[in-house]
């Protein structure tokens, strides 16, 4: 005889948990940081307070006991199950036994979230309890176990045990390596099938190489055009392919293209300062673009942290009363920091002290941290479908160019590392005219009247579409903002080719404060936003005139092929 669930004693366990217990452990992991000065009168002591509506208890009660009771009556939907890709294999459903675990599963993930959204609290505690809740509910799916996973058994049974041995091997050899394999990892090289434009190095110093790409038109537009890359990750993201390159198409416009290919940092750059990328990198890339092309002005163009390196460099010449570029493309960049989505979960007064005491002056980030904190966002996609697939089934993951760039991190200096944490996600300084000081100059991103494409994708869970969008509220000049649909790097990595993927534009000159607002006078239309940026570029590219013949010019002679040593040396 089925006794039910003692629902009431097990709410009461989950509420005392999000209560007390949750406290405690909040207060336990912040204990290393107790001695600081965390900016609040009220102490370590202040933590968050939490509680659920007994009504809503109630009501999550009943639908669960309602549940469970069919579920034990056997009355399993295979429908239902089949839905999530983590049980969609036929040998979920022919099994009672695996079938029910995976319907039982799911009910208790429903209700376990239906718990963590019923939490009343500040919405960043509600967040954070919401995300736990998740990776919570990830790690303990019943696919994730060989003892539970009928498909791994049914592969383990019909290969005659070969499936586990070669999961084994792909454990130890993901162990080797330092990280789980998204892909087969030995079927690129950077230089060789990723990487490929034609180009050649033309520049160095400690923190970057310029590369300048051969022409592939015979005339090209007098403005040359820099792009500026996020240097928490390898330039290569804009040329992984020749079919999916946006450095290639951006040469195929006729555009004389440089672009900065950051040096992963060793111990020796250790002591780095946001200051030092923004003078040594970003500016020295422009006046060493300028001084080759001739050219008084560039067109420039920034991605992700790229973006905001690139528009903060700009910033700092303006207030130097310098203007040299005559437009700025910003692809997934953020510039004001109020949304920040659920990397806002991760930051916090403690966190950041933390951090600059553990780094402020000195050291690395390792780059594998920073890769396992954005997998981790999405779980089940980036984690647990490798350690099924990988360890489980023995599988060998396919070839996938876009993984093979996600899975080649790069370290981050400290110093650096912490002064982007502080003044952005924490402070939100940039957007505060005058706040933040970087290269001695106050920053004001009003002076910044030029030309501006700022683009964002839809379902960003890095840079979130509102938090791209919000650039149009900063940025003076005339703009031109695009949504794309997808996400941080399917969004943006979209060539017409493919005709994959709608973008959204609207053609009126004003900017609603949100992006919700926008979206109500945009227009859908079907493939790539590359084309519109494109027609939109050559507006500023100048005159045409005869593509160069050599790299470089005078002193900037080509120091090695593109893509260069940088690009190359591992985390």
């Amino acid at each position: 005889m089925h006794s039910e669930p003692d629902w009431a004693h097990a709410a009461q366990q989950f509420q005392q948990t999000l209560g007390d217990g949750w406290t405690r452990a909040w207060a336990e992991a912040v204990k290393p940081l107790q001695g600081l000065d965390l900016g609040s009168t009220a102490g370590p002591a202040a933590l968050p307070k939490i509680s659920i509506a007994p009504a809503k208890l109630q009501e999550l009660q009943q639908q669960y006991l309602q549940e469970a009771a069919a579920l034990w009556n056997q009355s399993v939907d295979a429908a239902a199950i089949s839905k999530d890709r983590r049980f969609s294999a036929q040998a979920w459903t022919e099994n009672p036994l695996t079938a029910y675990s995976a319907a039982s599963y799911l009910l208790t993930s429903r209700t376990l979230m239906g718990l963590a959204d019923a939490v009343e609290a500040d919405e960043k505690t509600r967040s954070r309890i919401r995300f736990a809740v998740e990776q919570w509910m990830a790690a303990s799916a019943p696919s994730n176990f060989l003892a539970m996973n009928a498909e791994a058994q049914k592969r383990l049974i019909e290969t005659k045990g070969e499936s586990i041995a070669k999961g084994l091997k792909n454990l130890v050899h993901d162990m080797q390596q330092g990280h789980m394999s998204m892909t087969d990892e030995s079927l690129f090289e950077v230089g060789h099938n990723v990487a490929t434009t034609e180009g050649a190095v033309v520049f160095e110093n400690a923190l970057f190489q310029l590369i300048e790409y051969k022409p592939l038109t015979t005339k090209v537009y007098e403005r040359p055009f820099l792009l500026v890359p996020p240097c928490i990750n390898k330039y290569y993201i804009l040329d992984l392919q020749p079919e999916n390159s946006l450095i290639r198409y951006a040469v195929e416009q006729g555009h004389r293209t440089f672009v900065v290919s950051w040096r992963n940092p060793d111990a020796s750059l250790g002591d780095q300062t946001w200051d030092n990328y923004i003078e040594d990198a970003a500016i020295k890339a422009i006046a060493v673009t300028q001084e080759i092309s001739g050219a008084k002005t560039i067109n420039a163009l920034g991605f992700c942290v790229g973006g905001t390196i690139l528009s903060t460099a700009l910033a700092v010449l303006a207030a130097r009363g310098q203007k040299p570029a005559a437009s700025v493309t910003l692809l997934t960049t953020l510039l004001d920091f109020a949304d920040t989505g659920i990397i806002d979960i991760f930051v916090d007064e403690a966190m950041v002290k933390y951090r600059e005491m553990q780094l402020g002056k000195g050291g690395l980030l390792p780059g594998g941290d920073l890769a396992s904190t954005f997998c981790f966002l999405r779980p089940n996609d980036l984690v647990w479908n490798y350690v099924v697939g990988n360890y489980l089934k023995g599988e060998t993951p396919p070839p996938f160019d876009l993984l093979y760039w996600n899975s080649d991190s790069t370290n981050l200096p400290g110093p650096f590392y912490t002064w982007y944490l502080r003044n952005t996600y924490l402070e939100n300084k940039l957007v505060k005219p005058g706040q933040a000081v970087v290269c001695g100059e106050k920053i004001d991103f009003r002076q910044l009247d030029l030309p501006a494409y700022i683009y964002g994708s839809r379902e960003d869970h890095i840079v979130p579409i509102g938090g791209a969008y919000a650039s149009t509220q900063h940025l003076p000049g005339k703009k031109r903002f695009v949504m794309g649909a997808s996400g941080h790097i399917a969004g943006v990595i979209n060539p017409p080719a493919k005709k994959k993927r709608s973008h959204w534009t609207s053609d009126s000159a004003k900017f609603p404060a949100t992006v919700t607002d926008w979206l109500a006078g945009a227009t859908e239309h079907p493939g790539s936003w590359w084309t519109d940026w494109s027609a939109w570029l050559k507006g500023y590219g100048g005159k045409q005139v005869a593509a160069p013949t050599s790299y470089g010019k005078g002193k900037y002679k080509v120091i090695e092929p593109a893509p260069g040593r940088y690009v190359k040396a591992r985390a």
